[in-house]
């Protein structure tokens, strides 16, 4: 790893490691002079999941300054803007907007120190810990240079602000409200999503299933209540619920394919009040992670088995055996479409170099990006990682056997200028290949 860092810091960060054409340049310079400002804006100014309204009035007021024509509130808080240049494909360019309920600890002159009130009526402190803040910025950056370059595209272009990715809602939402119908059809959807597990400098990549589907499932385990000094009257719930989280290793370990991925974390286990009171439920709380619809199947159909399996085994009565809820709607899976990621990377790779732009593993966290790729139009996407922190902070960690602090950590202080810099110059010049004048695809 020391040896990556190292060698994408020499090519990918250093000074003239490639030529500085007139679009780098000027994206350094609207960094310089407009950017800087409008992330720390936003960074100061989080606002959690579906009440994202003065982050999207800002973010329309700045696309809209750049002659795009701006609709508000799609899917709640969510913004559409086009810009039409003559015939040509369409082509979706997508950042969302929301923070975190996570009290900022970076140290930053412009940290947040915003408290927030959630859908729920939950108060709390908002962070941008995930850079949704730095997409945002991007997307701004990238809208004025395609604003200024229009003799070097042709077609359609859609850019959106999406709310509640954090919620896995925003896209769903705004799609539900006509995203596709009122506005014009993508060809593509491409985002980037800055990431701190990779050095700032470094471009990543994941053809095909890159994030998880995402579930979360309930159980609630119904036992019999008793005096803790007399078991034997009552069927005892938190040693079913035990037993349960037992029998769930196996689905991964021994009826998953070892060759494909997937994960069942009981993140939570609820139930009882006393030393000596055997309750009457307890409950579980289950994070679940896979790839394919297939996979996502097996798992959720075995977690119902298993937990009505050890009932019955416990002696537990039918009408008291556990529910099972799995929570919708879920996360599906980012799928990026194989040709689009091979036409997009390189494109990357002729303006970063092939070492500061690297094929990747695919990670079990989700995005709700996903979605835009599976509605009835099949319409191909892709998503990229821009690295986020700075190489000598990552080594400084993994000198002491630590991970640096990444993506919704309070600690989280991504090298902005670095990701949003390189990002905007990544997504502007995919959009102008994608755009072609002559049409080309």
């Amino acid at each position: 790893m020391k040896t990556l860092l190292a060698s994408v810091a020499a090519l990918a960060l250093s000074a003239g490691a490639f030529a500085q054409d007139d679009l780098r340049s000027a994206v350094e310079s609207d960094w310089s002079a407009n950017l800087e400002s409008l992330y720390e804006h936003f960074h100061a100014n989080p606002e959690l999941s579906l009440m994202e309204t003065e982050t999207a009035a800002r973010l329309a007021e700045e696309i809209r300054a750049l002659g795009y024509e701006v609709t508000e509130g799609v899917g709640g808080t969510g913004i559409v803007a086009v810009m039409e240049n003559g015939e040509g494909p369409t082509l979706m360019l997508r950042a969302d907007m929301d923070g975190l309920p996570i009290e900022e600890n970076t140290g930053l002159d412009y940290a947040s120190t915003v408290m927030g009130t959630d859908r729920r009526g939950l108060e709390s402190h908002v962070m941008h810990a995930c850079a949704h803040d730095t997409h945002m910025t991007g997307l701004v950056g990238t809208a004025r240079q395609l604003a200024e370059r229009r003799d070097e595209w042709s077609g359609t272009l859609v850019l959106i602000g999406q709310p509640a990715e954090e919620l896995g809602l925003g896209a769903m939402m705004m799609l539900d409200d006509g995203l596709y119908e009122r506005f014009p059809l993508p060809d593509a959807v491409v985002a980037f999503h800055t990431f701190g597990a990779i050095p700032a400098g470094m471009i990543g990549y994941v053809p095909g299933y890159a994030m998880a589907n995402v579930d979360s499932v309930d159980i609630t385990v119904r036992g019999i209540g008793a005096h803790g000094s007399t078991p034997h009257v009552g069927r005892d719930p938190v040693l079913l619920a035990s037993q349960i989280v037992v029998a769930l290793q196996t689905l991964v370990s021994r009826e998953l394919n070892p060759q494909e991925t997937g994960v069942v974390t009981v993140g939570a286990i609820n139930g009882g009040t006393k030393h000596n009171i055997i309750p009457d439920e307890v409950h579980l709380q289950i994070t679940v992670r896979s790839y394919t619809d297939a996979n996502r199947e097996m798992l959720l159909s075995g977690i119902e088995r298993i937990a009505h399996g050890q009932a019955a085994s416990a002696g537990i009565p039918e009408e008291l055996w556990p529910t099972v809820e799995v929570e919708e709607p879920y996360t599906p899976a980012t799928y990026n479409d194989p040709d689009l990621t091979a036409r997009g990377v390189a494109v990357l790779q002729e303006r970063f170099g092939q070492l500061a732009v690297r094929q990747l593993d695919p990670v079990t966290g989700g995005e709700d990006f996903s979605r835009f790729g599976r509605t009835e139009e099949d319409i191909p996407i892709f998503m990229f990682w821009v690295g986020g922190t700075p190489e000598d902070t990552l080594v400084d960690y993994q000198s002491r056997g630590l991970s640096a602090p990444g993506n919704h950590s309070a600690l989280f202080a991504p090298d902005a200028e670095t990701a949003i810099v390189q990002a905007t110059e990544g997504l502007t010049a995919i959009a102008l290949d994608f755009l072609q004048p002559d049409g080309a695809q």
